[in-house]
């Protein structure tokens, strides 16, 4: 909890490692997963450092291993995983697994390329068998159809020579000439067709008839005839549905014009013999061939069945190798080189507490590379703002991820993170307020955490990942609403009488006779409620049954909120003093003490109102009760009060109102003009400056004089000009300044500071009142709830409940016939209340209680003590490479 409240110390550091031992310090780093590395080779482009083509393996490698995957996943074979650990290959292991993946790979297409060269064969011959088969109806009809027309076509012309000579009367000639005499005598002639046969797409056939017989004037004769088994695609492997045709035309110009649209509408046209005989003899050869390509094809896809078999078998480990060694040559890309001495340099972030467990991963680093040289790990002073590191576990990991929507916190800033988890779901309760629902709420994320293993490998869907990703806040939010459910008394928009009702309508001595009419009675508190006799736990149910019960509700849930909201935004103000302890001393007394008083003065002054009222004040004297907004008003005014709440109540308003008053220059002059004293002098920072410069130079001076031969362990340099000669923190670790607000040291005048406080001091003074109005959702979002579930009760279960349970004695066959289609209508409104409940109470309701729940933490709490402006820690970690990748 220590680092989740504030985020881990963390130190800048200097790693020395000797080039042959650089690869496996880094993997026994990544394992660690505690190290973040800086860039120190921004000026050279990723094209241009040394391991690049390294890098360039590793890719090329992981792209051979998507092929073998996406081979596996298409054969249906499962993957093995979750093999143990599995460290990161040495290098020379590169030369292995590249001559592994390569002969895989190239196995796999060959016997890929060949497959499908194979099935091509095996379409083009089930479809030269279908044509062979079908084709013999079809010259049987044109047979036939041939016959007809030359018999038409002798009888016209018999017409046309004996209605001749009549026609010459007229002027009208039917023949010109010679050569259309001709052309007629030779119509009686035999007719020779030609014909194209194949198959083609089904969804092409109509428009393939259509494109024929324009482009042939109708001169063709189109037969065709689907192929009913569903044949495969050599390329894809889908199902395709073909169609058998075959097209007769007289003419060799027709016949080229067919063969372009075969070609156009991409039909495999196949050589089908005119005779029976010949067509019955080719099919029985090509049944042939189809029996040997069918026992090929089955003994390669069993060869192959083998290959993807055992890739399955070490795919998971290869992906994790080739991954691990990608990531650490990347690594090394951001390590400078020294060449003299033969070492690589590199820069990184680290959390102090763990410095003992790096240096021991970079001992086994060592020792494993058989380097005699060991590897130095040296904390530097640093300047520049340090990563922000909360450890977090998978329940407190959900609700970082709430805090880090916002904006990370600035480093060593305090994290709301362990406050968020309480009271986050507690405001939600607070809003959402109906036991049934949160219980209903509370299973749901009850079954994702009990389940939690086996929905994890089900993230697939966006929005599941989403729920599963918030199952522990989900799972508080629907507790909580369970409690404050019971507090309000509200199940399902009804009340539960568990301790039985306080109030007593004996006291009011209605007679019998008035109780028995249907009329609504009122119960005075002075007779049929004490005070010494409450109800226990929640509010009474009978208010569930008061026409009032709105006027006393709202009221309650209204001064809650504000009392609720009040304490948030003071909780908020006190965290702002462990920033200021450990970032700006001055701010203390500058900045916090004034605006505790301030808040705490004002409208810590309205809650101790609002409890008085409720403790001092009961049905006795409620006509007594002041106003309080009235009374809250009155004291800026100056006003003078006629019925105190308590002695010396004008006296205590007037010290409230003055110093609530002084408090705002307070926060406004103090903290700029106690830092302008502060602030050094001109002269002094040019002294400072020249100094910093001279240390500089002659340090730069005794960098060039050691010798080239002088060993990393002596000494490591750090950033300000020191000497470490030991890797303890004690010696090289000093806490960063602090730069607040992001300006990293940079000293403003004072009217650049007065200007900035003025606007802290406007923003927290108007900000106080704002987020107190603000709080007051949590009343609205509660009443809207409640009077949503109870409308959604009484329009729609209870009027099929009051259908159900309409039979009244005598019964009669009727009354049973009611009684049935009450039950059965019973049975599916509640059906459709069930859903109503859970699309719209639920997640509708749910949804927008969870919104404003956030409002109110990132806006009206964080603002308080939160500045949000750093940025996460991001080490080099092989398990979150490994999870990305995934």
């Amino acid at each position: 909890m220590g680092s989740l409240f504030q985020s881990e110390l963390m130190c800048q550091a200097q790693l020395f490692l000797q080039s042959e031992a650089a690869y496996n310090c880094l993997a026994e780093l990544g394992e660690l997963g505690l190290v973040q590395f800086r860039d120190l080779n921004e000026n050279v482009s990723a094209f241009q450092r040394k391991y690049v083509n390294d890098v360039r393996k590793c890719d090329e490698m992981e792209r051979k291993l998507r092929y073998v995957e996406k081979e596996v996943k298409a054969a249906e074979i499962e993957i093995v995983e979750g093999q143990g650990h599995i460290p990161a290959p040495l290098p020379k292991e590169l030369i292995d697994l590249e001559a592994t993946f390569e002969k895989i790979e190239t196995e796999l297409k060959e016997v890929n390329q060949n497959r499908e060269v194979l099935q091509r064969n095996y379409l083009e011959l089930t479809e030269h068998n279908h044509v062979l088969c079908n084709t013999d109806g079809f010259f049987d009809e044109s047979t036939s159809f041939v016959a007809g027309q030359a018999d038409e076509i002798y009888h016209v012309e018999q017409d046309l020579s004996g209605s001749e000579s009549g026609a010459s009367g007229t002027g009208y000639k039917r023949f010109s000439g010679e050569s259309d005499v001709e052309a007629a005598n030779n119509i009686q002639n035999p007719v020779t067709l030609g014909f194209m046969a194949g198959a083609i797409h089904r969804e092409r056939i109509h428009a393939f008839e259509q494109m024929l017989w324009r482009i042939c004037r109708g001169n063709v004769f189109v037969r065709y005839s689907e192929i009913k088994m569903p044949l495969s695609d050599p390329h894809t492997g889908d199902e395709v549905h073909k169609y058998v045709f075959i097209v007769f035309y007289q003419g060799e110009q027709i016949g080229i014009r067919i063969r372009k649209v075969c070609e156009g509408f991409r039909a495999t046209l196949y050589t089908c013999p005119p005779k029976k005989a010949d067509r019955a003899a080719m099919a029985e050869g090509v049944t042939t061939r189809l029996t040997d390509l069918t026992l090929v094809l089955n003994e390669m896809q069993a060869h192959r069945q083998r290959i993807l078999t055992n890739a399955a078998t070490n795919l998971w480990a290869w992906f994790v190798k080739v991954r691990k060694m990608k990531a650490i040559f990347h690594t090394l890309n951001l390590f400078d080189i020294d060449v003299t001495r033969g070492a690589m340099i590199g820069e990184c972030w680290c959390p102090v507490s763990d410095l003992d467990n790096i240096r021991i991963a970079l001992s086994r680093g060592t020792e494993r590379s058989g380097s005699t040289m060991p590897s130095i790990i040296d904390v530097v002073r640093t300047t520049s703002q340090l990563p922000t590191f909360n450890r977090t576990n998978k329940f407190t990991a959900g609700f970082q991820n709430i805090v880090d929507a916002y904006g990370v916190a600035n480093y060593r800033e305090v994290n709301p993170a362990p406050f968020t988890i309480i009271t986050f779901p507690f405001l939600f309760g607070v809003m959402f307020g109906d036991a049934g629902h949160g219980l209903l709420m509370a299973l749901f994320a009850l079954v994702l955490v009990l389940k939690e293993r086996k929905f994890a490998r089900m993230q697939d869907n966006e929005i599941f990942s989403i729920f599963f990703g918030g199952r522990y806040i989900i799972l508080l939010m629907g507790l909580f609403s369970v409690y404050t459910g019971l507090l309000y008394n509200d199940t399902f928009s009804k009340s539960m009488n568990i301790f039985g009702s306080r109030w007593n309508v004996a006291g009011m001595n209605y007679s019998q006779s008035l109780l028995n009419e249907d009329i609504t009675l009122q119960l005075n508190p002075e007779h049929s409620y004490s005070s010494n006799n409450i109800y226990p736990f929640g509010m009474d149910p009978i208010w569930q049954l008061a026409t009032n019960k709105l006027n006393f509700l709202n009221p309650f849930k209204m001064r809650l909120s504000i009392i609720l909201g009040i304490s948030h935004m003071f909780f908020g103000v006190w965290l702002s003093l462990i920033n200021h302890v450990y970032h700006d001393r001055v701010a203390i007394f500058a900045e916090f003490i004034p605006q505790i008083m301030f808040l705490g003065l004002l409208f810590g002054y309205l809650v101790l109102l609002i409890i008085l009222k409720w403790f001092l004040f009961d049905a006795s004297n409620t006509k007594a009760a002041p106003n309080l907004i009235v009374t809250f008003i009155g004291m800026f005014l100056l006003q003078k009060i006629d019925d105190p709440i308590y002695s010396g109540q004008e006296t205590v308003q007037v010290v409230i109102l003055v110093v609530s008053l002084i408090c705002i220059p307070w926060m406004l002059f103090m903290k700029p003009v106690v830092k302008s004293f502060m602030r050094p002098s001109v002269a002094a920072i040019q002294m400072r400056k020249q100094e910093e410069d001279t240390v500089a130079i002659v340090m730069s001076e005794e960098e060039t004089g050691v010798e080239d031969g002088q060993s990393l362990d002596n000494g490591s340099m750090d950033r300000e000009g020191t000497v470490s000669s030991d890797n303890s923190v004690a010696e090289t670790f000093t806490p960063p300044p602090s730069h607040e607000g992001g300006r990293h040291g940079k000293e403003d005048s004072l009217g650049e500071e007065l200007v900035l406080q003025a606007i802290h001091t406007i923003e927290f003074c108007l900000g106080c009142i704002s987020n107190t109005a603000s709080y007051l959702r949590l009343w609205a979002l509660s009443l809207a709830h409640s009077e949503l579930s109870e409308v959604l009760w009484t329009m729609v279960m209870r009027n099929a409940t009051s259908l159900a349970t309409a039979v009244y004695a005598p019964v009669t066959a009727m009354d049973v016939v009611w009684a049935f289609v009450g039950g059965l209508a019973m049975f599916f409104v509640f059906a459709g209340w069930a859903v109503l409940t859970i699309g719209i109470l639920l997640l509708m309701e749910g949804l927008s209680a969870f919104l404003h729940a956030l409002r109110l933490h990132w806006v009206e709490f964080q603002n308080k003590f939160y500045t949000g402006e750093g940025y996460l820690f991001h080490p080099f970690s092989f398990t979150t490479i490994l999870e990305q990748e995934e």
